[in-house]
């Protein structure tokens, strides 16, 4: 079962007390489980958007009682219309609860991000003005090394720390491996944006927009997938794709940082179930969606 908690100003909207639509622009949805501390930073990021015209979902994968309370007094201090859907924690089912989060989205327009991706000021409204039709949006983001992660407050997220500070942040990461600190660079210039997007890019799981209808016509996210990787991104990618969506590359545009972790582990059982769903070719899966709706 799928428990949904609603925000005072989500309440207050639907209640009409604003003189407001309830119905936001886009939805930014945030996959999340455990770690407040973490989504505390990306929420303080999402306070400062310079779009305002938006909603927020939490699709908290099992998060304890404790974590529950301390966010939900965290997430009435916010002036957002938000949702937090739960369900208990079974193991890694981060596909289920995203499904739910599509099924009670109120926006036509949805952005995709993880729970320890911090914002650049402008990374929702540049999803929103490049939104395309037929597309899905790629993005990436910049890997944070540990020490500048551990330097991080709501403060300084809200006064624009890291990009205020990228001029020493970005050469103090090359020594990490597969640096992507680049990624990190926020282009204004239309030029250096074709420049940096001629390569195609495939959807990463943690940044990437899309309309609400093209997740619903392949029946959303696959829940077989139990396990992190594949299942949130290449799956969904692949099955867009067999629909006829295209892929547009979306670097140093709507540009968000990775606070450190240890890499998750990927198990081969996703490999296996990627590998059938390639071989049957079908864009609409029969464990997704509509199935958990039933």
């Amino acid at each position: 079962m799928v428990k949904v908690f609603k925000n005072q100003v989500w309440m207050d909207r639907e209640r009409g007390l604003r003189g407001q639509n309830p119905d936001s622009a886009m939805t930014l949805v945030i996959a999340f489980y455990k770690n407040f501390p973490v989504l505390d930073l990306t929420l303080a990021s999402v306070e400062i958007q310079t779009m305002e015209d938006f909603s927020l979902i939490i699709c908290d994968d099992g998060s304890d009682e404790p974590t529950v309370n301390i966010l939900h007094q965290r997430l009435n201090q916010m002036k957002i219309p938000i949702l937090h859907l739960w369900h208990e924690d079974k193991g890694f089912r981060k596909n289920r609860i995203l499904n739910w989060g599509i099924h009670h989205c109120p926006s036509e327009w949805m952005v995709f991000i993880d729970q320890d991706c911090i914002l650049h000021h402008e990374f929702l409204r540049e999803h929103y003005e490049y939104r395309q039709p037929n597309a899905v949006l790629c993005g990436r983001r910049m890997d944070l090394t540990p020490v500048v992660t551990k330097l991080l407050t709501r403060e300084k997220v809200y006064n624009h720390y890291l990009q205020k500070n990228l001029w020493w942040i970005l050469p103090f990461g090359l020594y990490m491996k597969d640096n992507n600190g680049g990624k990190g660079i926020y282009f204004k210039s239309s030029w250096l944006r074709r420049l940096a997007n001629q390569k195609p890019r495939a959807i990463v799981g943690c940044n990437f927009s899309l309309a609400k209808k093209h997740l619903i016509d392949i029946n959303g996210f696959d829940f077989r997938y139990e396990g992190a990787g594949i299942g949130e991104d290449s799956d969904i990618e692949y099955r867009l794709r067999l629909n006829g969506v295209q892929m547009v590359p979306f670097c140093n545009t709507a540009v968000q940082y990775h606070q450190y972790h240890r890499l998750l582990n990927r198990p081969n059982e996703n490999e296996k179930i990627f590998e059938q769903v390639q071989k049957e070719k079908k864009a609409v899966t029969e464990y997704g969606l509509r199935q958990q709706l039933a």
